[in-house]
């Protein structure tokens, strides 16, 4: 199905920018010394298995903030902030956010305490344990950003009468999502590359991903002088198969999928790692919703945590994101056969040797410097946001900077700080920054409405918000 530019000009700015945003965030909790914090998921946080917003992750060790899916990419970003200066401020004196994709300094794997649940919820904890078998603990470890967005059912209906598609609503949803899917696993490189921030390792954690690495420094930790993000690397969290299944048709996705877990290749379907997910009305049943229900909405998975910033996020980054995703709807698409392989040889070459001038990405089996594609990308965006007439002047800007310029990125800025302090001592040094930052704001923020500042700290950490 074409949709383009000239389509999608034909619908106002505000229904095209219109739809539901939200954030998920993992973190490992650490001590003030760097170790990995063994303690049981805080108290303070409810239930993990039932609050919406504050639950774990793999690790009883790891944090997860999710945010409410809001109508608009302000609200989403607020409330963000909000929460993980709540749950920074919620943890003991000693213990902090780590403010980093790479776990911290981790214990042998017999002692890293994968996350407990009862009744209903120990399907999720077997899953887990069957997870630490197939992939190992400590690369369950690794953490990021997720950013989840949907077009508003009102924009999708005026596209759908623009382009005159004889189809039902969620017929044409399925269309636009696959598509985005298709174009974000493309091009995903260049997310990385501008949001990367993962250069370093503790000796503790995997040695396949500290052989990567180039340099060490004198703290036991390696760190990489090449590349952004070591999370979207070969060595990241990753399936043990190549796995490709066919978004030419949720039809097709559907049964891709069945036929991975029936060959034993995934234990479910949530199993399957991509840089970007169709997300069901129902998670916990997802491939026969999404036969029933359709794709919902999409949750993109490339994002390191940003350490400079309190809550391991820029604003400036989720707006770039938001318009690569509409970018991302009407950019015209290769038919280069073997698309999905190269996404994936373009992915980890960015994410392990972005910084190195001899590396080449692959575009339709040519070769081309990462430089010149990133701007060709970035331009090709300016011209969409002077034809619908969006104001993302700044945002496309600082990306075109940092592609010119290397030393802008985040990962170029975190080199300079492990050269000097080590890969252990920054982030330590940005986490006490972080929650300090986090404990001020709070401080200085009027909750009376809320009942005073404890009070809204006992209602958000279990799953309430006020304001």
């Amino acid at each position: 199905m074409l949709m383009d530019l000239v389509d999608l000009s034909k619908c106002s700015t505000k229904d095209i920018m219109a739809g539901l945003f939200g954030i998920e965030w993992e973190s490992l909790r650490a001590k003030g010394d760097g170790e990995l914090s063994l303690t049981p998921h805080p108290r303070v946080f409810g239930d993990k298995f039932t609050n919406p917003l504050v639950t774990t992750d793999f690790s009883e060790s790891q944090i997860e903030i999710i945010t409410p899916a809001v109508d608009s990419l302000d609200e989403a970003f607020d409330t963000f902030v909000l929460l993980a200066d709540v749950v920074n401020y919620a943890l003991d004196e000693d213990e902090y956010l780590w403010f980093q994709s790479i776990p911290c300094i981790l214990p042998y794997w017999d002692r890293i305490p994968i996350a407990q649940y009862s009744g209903e919820g120990e399907s999720s904890q077997k899953y887990r344990e069957e997870l630490a078998k197939k992939y190992g603990v400590k690369k369950q470890m690794i953490s990021g950003v997720h950013f989840n967005f949907s077009f508003s059912d009102e924009f999708l209906n005026k596209f759908k009468e623009v382009l005159n598609l004889d189809l039902s609503l969620q017929e044409f949803k399925n269309e636009v999502y696959l598509k985005i899917a298709r174009n974000y696993l493309r091009y995903s490189w260049l997310i990385i590359y501008l949001t990367g921030c993962s250069i370093g390792s503790h000796n503790t954690f995997s040695n396949e991903c500290i052989h990567l690495m180039d340099a060490k420094d004198d703290f036991g930790s390696f760190y990489s002088t090449k590349g952004p993000s070591f999370r979207n690397s070969s060595c990241g969290y990753k399936n043990l198969k190549e796995l490709y299944p066919s978004y030419g048709s949720l039809d097709e996705f559907t049964a891709d999928i069945e036929k991975f877990i029936e060959n034993g290749d995934l234990s479910e379907a949530k199993e399957l790692y991509t840089q970007i997910r169709l997300k069901p009305k129902d998670p916990k049943d997802l491939l026969n919703s999404l036969k029933a229900d359709g794709i919902q909405y999409i949750e993109v998975r490339t994002l390191d945590i940003n350490p400079f910033y309190q809550c391991g996020l820029v604003k400036h980054d989720m707006n770039f994101l938001h318009l690569f995703l509409i970018y991302m709807m009407v950019k015209r698409e290769s038919d280069y056969a073997d698309w999905q392989k190269e996404a994936k040889i373009n992915e980890e070459a960015t994410a392990e040797r972005a910084y190195t001038d001899s590396m080449r990405l692959l575009r339709d089996g040519e070769e081309v410097t990462l430089k010149s594609w990133a701007s060709d990308i970035i331009n090709e965006m300016y011209g969409m946001c002077e034809v619908l007439g969006i104001d993302e002047d700044h945002t496309l800007k600082l990306m075109l900077g940092r592609i010119s310029n290397p030393d802008l990125t985040y990962g170029k800025r975190m080199l300079k700080l492990i050269e000097r302090d080590g890969y252990i001592n920054t982030h330590v040094t940005l986490s006490k920054n972080n929650k300090t930052n986090s404990i001020n704001r709070l401080e200085n923020m009027d909750f009376d409405e809320c009942g005073g500042l404890e009070k809204y700290i006992e209602t958000a950490l279990i799953g309430l918000l006020c304001m």
